[in-house]
């Protein structure tokens, strides 16, 4: 993908996984990226990487729950880089084998804490410079479990169904001030919190068998992958797309 030269990219949790697939594959295509995420040591780590490549990139501690961290954010990508044109919303927590019986009211203000408040006030904090601006992309991570719902993940389910329909109401609000946002409802991705949640569950070469099976395409998603379908919906190719949360489920939620 290309068409990012001279864009400026913000990325919460862009430290790891799909986020940091994603900050790679951006500032490759030219753009200058700041990485938004608590960890600020593994931060640092992925914008080395960047730098080693020959590209841009920055990184900034914030815990997306809180405005002024958000706000601030924001601001670091006009001192620095003089703008910002895109946003990909992909900082997110989940905890598993939790019904709504097992999910404590941590667990669940945890959840929608940093899953759709963070969300929203990430969002909130760009539209404002992109509408300034003259226009921007903001892409969400959501799920397919915010389209279908599933098992032993209740509050998951709800704050990623939270997203769809933010990302849905704000891309109504937005249209006409040249602002498109979309998301995208992966299926299982070969992250390390998922590596992480199937350890907990068994071990990896037990239950990644159980991940694969579930999706018809007989296998789980790279980073990369889904990284491929942010940039696009983030990308001048996708100018007509605005509103639409995208599965990339190997046809998990086709029936």
């Amino acid at each position: 993908m290309t068409g990012f030269s001279g864009k400026v990219v913000l990325v919460t949790g862009g430290n790891s996984g799909i986020g940091a697939a994603a900050v790679r594959r951006f500032a490759a295509a030219g753009a200058k990226v700041v990485i938004a995420a608590r960890d600020h040591e593994a931060s640092l780590a992925v914008v080395g990487e960047v730098e080693a490549a020959g590209g841009n990139a920055h990184a900034v501690v914030c815990d997306v729950t809180k405005s002024a961290d958000c706000d601030a954010a924001v601001e670091a990508c006009l001192d620095r880089f003089g703008g910002l044109d895109v946003l990909f919303n992909n900082a997110g927590i989940i905890f598993r084998d939790r019904s709504a019986l097992d999910t404590t009211d941590d667990h669940w203000s945890q959840t929608m804490a940093v899953n759709a408040t963070g969300t929203f006030l990430m969002s909130r904090a760009a539209v404002a410079v992109m509408v300034a601006r003259g226009g921007g992309a903001i892409v969400n991570n959501a799920s397919y479990f915010g389209l279908v719902g599933g098992r032993g993940a209740a509050a998951y389910c709800a704050s990623k169904g939270a997203v769809v329909l933010l990302t849905k109401a704000m891309a109504l609000d937005h249209a006409r001030q040249g602002v498109r946002i979309n998301c995208v409802c992966a299926g299982s991705v070969d992250t390390p919190m998922l590596r992480g949640e199937m350890e907990e569950m068994g071990g990896v070469d037990l239950v990644r068998p159980l991940f694969e099976d579930k999706h018809p395409i007989g296998r789980i998603a790279t980073p990369d992958e889904i990284a491929t379908a942010v940039l696009y919906l983030a990308s001048d190719e996708a100018g007509f797309i605005t509103g639409t949360a995208l599965p990339i489920d190997g046809g998990i939620t086709a029936g």
